[in-house]
């Protein structure tokens, strides 16, 4: 049994923890913020197992000028934030390739074979049931170069993976999705899609396993060092000696990569979105708005509208008018949308390879690293823990695709 310290208790490091828990081991999570809303909280609630597309890519880039012109679309910068993001945006252009999509694409194939099967074995350590079900997924395009860019990402990932996709025209959308009410160009139906049906009770249910088979610290931690004796965690109050450690804080994870002695290049993509719990009505499935970059997506509870892309420092002010823009134009499609919801933002660690961090310290086998999953946080939150255990416990070989020598 070996002892280990898991920095970070979002989706990652609370999945993580249940199945080195599963395992038999001694685990303890440091959580700054135990009852916080991170990333994981507030996100579509899908399971997307077909996006093997990275974000940094050529189709990306020709819209990538449009989009920056307009404050509430797709994507946006904060523009005091620039200096900052800097060496992220170059590396992400630099990714912006054929070749890197090729590699990427492999990479992320190689997560999405197990990421399903790997949810129901976490859950089932954790003691969930009926927290996913099979919904498919239609997103929605205004222009036949936007469908027909979304059916060759769909060609490529059922060439990938195998999984079935469809064109609709606008009436048969309207046949699943009846609120279809606007006008839009084309859609397209993916029925491999799963969803959680809370992702925030999810996220909860594997924090109250930690802290019911292990032990949880609600304190920020200050320092990891390495010692000939173990690894230490430092916080206010104190060190701790553990066998081994896994940093898995979010984009907070880049200042401990820093203390280690290594380098990782790690921003946050900021989304927001909107979360309705009294409508009287809700979507049958989930729906993607593809040329405005949001989702509405049917909780067990409500509607979540949200997406979009803001590249910002962590600590910059939220900027709540994203919601609400979001809010607008899904009333093109959705005339029934009223105003009202309860609206959130959160930090989305991403790296510009669009590629996350499963990696251990590439001179320390004690130390692992999970962070940077970007839009498919809790997507790949399961096959993430499984491959950490794994490379922790010396059963699961180093993939180098996701490790931070990449960035050494």
């Amino acid at each position: 049994m070996l002892k280990v310290g898991i920095v970070g208790g979002g989706i990652i490091g609370s999945s993580i923890a249940t199945w080195l828990i599963g395992d038999g081991h001694e685990v303890t999570v440091y959580e700054r913020e135990p009852e916080g809303l991170p990333a994981s909280a507030g996100n579509a609630s899908l399971i997307a197992l077909p996006e093997i597309a990275p974000i940094a890519s050529p189709g990306v880039l020709t819209a990538v000028p449009k989009w920056l012109l307009d404050p509430l679309g797709p994507l946006t910068l904060r523009w005091g934030d620039l200096p900052a993001l800097t060496p992220w945006l170059l590396s992400f252009l630099a990714h912006a390739t054929p070749g890197h999509g090729r590699h990427a694409r492999a990479a992320l194939t190689q997560l999405m074979t197990t990421a399903l099967a790997d949810h129901f074995a976490v859950g089932r350590i954790a003691g969930l049931e009926g927290h996913l079900r099979q919904t498919g997924y239609v997103s929605l395009h205004d222009s036949e170069a936007s469908i027909a860019s979304a059916l060759h990402e769909a060609a490529l990932a059922k060439a990938a993976l195998g999984y079935d996709y469809v064109r609709l025209s606008p009436a048969e959308a309207r046949t699943l999705v009846p609120e279809l009410e606007g006008a839009f160009h084309a859609a397209l139906h993916q029925p491999i899609y799963w969803m959680a049906a809370n992702p925030l009770a999810i996220l909860r249910a594997h924090q109250a396993f930690a802290v019911e088979r292990g032990r949880r610290i609600a304190s920020e931690v200050q320092q990891v060092t390495q010692h000939g004796d173990g690894i230490h965690i430092a916080t206010a109050s104190g060190s701790e000696r553990y066998d081994r450690v896994v940093v898995a804080a979010g984009v907070w994870s880049r200042v401990l990569v820093r203390q280690l002695g290594l380098k990782v290049l790690l921003e946050t993509e900021r989304g927001y979105n909107t979360t309705y719990t009294d409508l009287g009505w809700n979507l049958p499935l989930p729906v993607g708005f593809a040329d405005h970059g949001f989702i509405a997506t049917p909780l067990v509870d409500g509607l979540r509208v949200g997406g979009a892309v803001e590249l910002a420092r962590p600590e910059t002010s939220p900027n709540f008018a994203r919601a609400r823009a979001m809010r607008e134009k899904m009333r093109r499609y959705v005339p029934s949308l009223p105003e009202g919801g309860t609206e959130w933002m959160g930090r989305r660690p991403s790296t510009p390879d669009s590629l996350p961090v499963i990696s251990l310290h590439p001179r320390d086998n004690r130390i692992a690293f999970a962070f940077g999953h970007g839009h498919l946080g809790l997507t790949l939150s399961a096959v993430t823990a499984r491959m950490v255990a794994g490379l922790i416990l010396g059963r699961e070989e180093r993939a180098e695709a996701f490790s931070i020598s990449r960035f050494q």
